[in-house]
């Protein structure tokens, strides 16, 4: 398998963003519309309780312009992300945030208005007029928080707050990005290495030990050097989560932070009960890692190598054939969409000087497609990356087609089963057509560590952020000491330090230090439950069952027409119970089965 020449792409590796605006000046005119839209949001200031067409005039108006804005700040990202060297789309992604908090301002009376009226008044309201019926979920969320919602005059106080409440986020990212004195390494090559973040993410996966070994007692050396600041920064973003947990009368910032999506908090309790009752699972994970490293000790430095280092290439034609292949267990409407994308210039695909780096999708252009932006270097990374984004651009193009715009956005909590799904059945097709025991390795391995990361892992941080949330409501400071103290008991639980499974050194427990996650208030929970709802949904849709299918494509189409945990009991996934943690532990268990037994077989096979 050979890559695509490097650097030569074709207008078929563009996205086509003539699709949204044919140019600047037709986003300018957008922007004008917006502006004019905005003012007539705000003239319905007052006026939802005159009657139920009053409420849905408004809901529609407040609806048509945040379409338009999606399309334009969409369009406008996607401009400054092609090159971000040009100051004139950045200077268009910046107006149009401008617009966006205009237009939040502008709607901000529709909340109070709408629980002004009551539950019954909407119920009769929604009884009378069919065409506020499209706005049921909306308005049944809106008025399910009225115990959390205070006072207009509160609420703008609270509002007003958050002029100060992201500066430790702020101020993290500082000290982390710009001001923190990375340090010089020389590698056993002769390499000199500036070991900022990006440099660390690169090498702790070096094929040399000792050169692991010193990437990670350098990099963490300059996190324990700061861990008293980076201390009084959580501890203040903690201390940010409980008062607004306390001002909305919620019990704990679990409660308060899960109520968003109106998630049981009995989700989040099982997801972390389950993964410390599967930890037997990892621990033969780490030990299957140390014999195909060949190693008599497992330490810390040495999870991130991958486990077989095979050079595979694969141009992004193939990747696209691959990726469409994966996709046919789950029917014709969902390879026709992706078939339809590819030709049809959905994706930026190839790295370029300037381009943003990473990959995403944006499906906020409702009335056009999904866009994916890409920086694919033909490698499997890559491959599997495309089949990542394009799980989620499926999700999006199927609810966009079936819902109408104030329905269509979906959350996190199932954003992440579609991709993982996608990721799921781009293993069985990678396998389906890997005869050689090397290349099998090499493509269980990739998944084994992936499942590792996103489940074991996400879960093992989500333990780490109930813990120091739970000490502080309980009215215990937390220090750079306590936060590592606290960090070091769950990261050695997980990696079985005490059974000799993973040594980790107590100058690892700085790692929490490291994770900007823990500043986003339990959001890192979802990729551990979503890869255990996939699991569950791939194991039967690869069996066969037509009727999971279908479920599942439901889940899709839905969008964010109903509340995500139940979105997922009607798909067939309830992750309150074990059911689809289970399921994710058979499927890490038959993958080192398989592992297991190639090394048998075939010491050799590792490489």
């Amino acid at each position: 398998m050979s890559a695509s020449p490097a650097g030569v792409e074709t207008d078929h590796d563009r996205w086509n963003l003539a699709a949204i605006y044919p140019d600047g000046t037709a986003w300018e005119a957008a922007l004008q519309r917006i502006e004019a839209g905005i003012r007539d949001v705000a003239s319905w200031r007052g006026r939802l309780s005159e009657s139920a067409a009053s409420l849905c005039a408004c809901l529609d108006t407040y609806f048509a312009v945040l379409k338009e804005l999606y399309r334009a700040s969409s369009y406008a990202s996607m401009r400054y992300h092609e090159d971000t060297r040009h100051a004139e789309t950045a200077a268009m992604e910046q107006r149009a945030n401008l617009v966006g908090t205009r237009l939040s301002e502008a709607a901000s009376f529709v909340d109070p208005e709408i629980l002004a009226l009551g539950r019954t008044t909407i119920e009769e309201w929604l009884r009378e007029h069919e065409e506020l019926k499209q706005y049921s979920h909306m308005l049944d969320d809106t008025l399910r928080r009225a115990a959390h919602t205070r006072s207009p005059e509160e609420e703008e106080i609270i509002a007003t707050a958050g002029l100060v409440t992201d500066g430790p986020y702020s101020v993290s990212g500082l000290l982390a990005n710009a001001d923190a004195p990375w340090p010089d390494v020389r590698l056993s090559d002769g390499t000199q290495v500036q070991l900022n973040q990006a440099a660390f993410a690169k090498h702790r996966a070096a094929p040399n030990r000792d050169d692991r070994r010193l990437v990670f007692e350098a990099f963490w050396a300059v996190w324990a050097a700061y861990a008293r600041s980076f201390g009084g920064l959580l501890y203040s973003q903690v201390k940010r989560d409980l008062f607004y947990a306390r001002v909305r009368d919620y019990p704990n910032s679990l409660a308060a932070a899960l109520d968003s999506d109106r998630i049981p908090e009995v989700v989040y309790r099982t997801l972390i009960e389950q993964a410390n009752a599967n930890l037997p699972v990892l621990h033969r994970y780490f030990r299957l890692r140390q014999r195909i490293l060949g190693l008599d000790e497992l330490r810390y430095f040495d999870i991130y190598p991958p486990l077989v280092r095979k050079e595979l290439e694969f141009p992004v034609e193939q990747a696209r054939g691959l990726v469409l292949e994966s996709l046919e267990p789950l029917g014709e409407e969902v390879v026709q969409a992706t078939q339809r994308g590819f030709d049809g210039r959905w994706v930026d695909v190839h790295p370029r000087q300037g381009k943003r780096a990473g990959a995403y999708m944006n499906g906020h252009v409702y009335d056009v497609h999904p866009y994916i932006l890409l920086n694919y270097n033909g490698d499997y990374e890559s491959v599997s990356t495309l089949a990542h984004e394009w799980g989620h651009a499926v999700h999006s193009y199927l609810a966009n087609q079936a819902q109408g715009f104030a329905n269509a956005e979906y959350s996190i909590f199932v954003a992440e089963v579609a991709s993982t799904l996608a990721e799921a059945l781009l293993l069985e097709r990678m396998l389906g057509e890997a005869g050689r025991d090397t290349e099998r390795l090499f493509y269980l391995g990739h998944a084994l560590e992936q499942l590792r990361g996103t489940f074991f892992r996400q879960t093992m941080f989500a333990e780490f952020e109930l813990a120091i949330h739970s000490t502080v409501e309980k009215g215990e400071a937390l220090t750079g000491d306590r936060f590592s103290t606290l960090y070091g008991e769950v990261l050695k639980r997980y990696h079985g330090h005490t059974e000799g499974v993973v040594v980790i050194d107590d100058e690892h427990s700085v790692e929490w230090a490291y994770i900007p996650h823990f500043y986003y208030n339990f959001y890192v929970y979802q990729y551990a439950t979503s890869v255990a709802a996939s699991s569950l949904i791939a194991e039967r849709v690869l069996a066969g069952d037509a009727e999971a299918v279908e479920r599942y494509l439901e889940l899709l189409r839905a969008g964010g027409n109903g509340y995500p945990f139940d979105l997922l009991l009607e798909a067939g996934v309830d992750l309150a119970t074990p059911e689809p943690y289970e399921a994710l532990m058979r499927r890490m268990g038959s993958i080192m089965d398989e592992i297991e037994a190639i090394l048998d077989r075939d010491p050799a096979a590792r490489g």
